[in-house]
């Protein structure tokens, strides 16, 4: 690779440089999982979260809309 600046690269530069930053990720050390700290089944903290998600009523403004607001005030 002779660029100096991904920018100066041709296309087919930039797909082995993105290529071999992809091989080198997935063939080092793996990904650690996540460690479950309860005991209570993903399942049931998902089925949850499904049950406990909080709608807004009609016409209640969004959130970007209450940030536009509190910053023009």
């Amino acid at each position: 690779m002779t660029a100096g600046r991904i920018g100066d690269m041709t296309h087919s530069e930039l797909r082995a440089f993105v290529e071999a930053i992809v091989e080198e990720r997935t063939q080092g050390e793996p990904r650690r999982c996540y460690k479950q700290r309860s005991r209570r089944p993903i399942e049931e903290v998902l089925a949850s979260i499904r049950r406990n998600v909080v709608t807004p009523k009609p016409g209640t403004p969004s959130i970007v809309e209450m940030l536009r607001e509190d910053r023009d005030r």
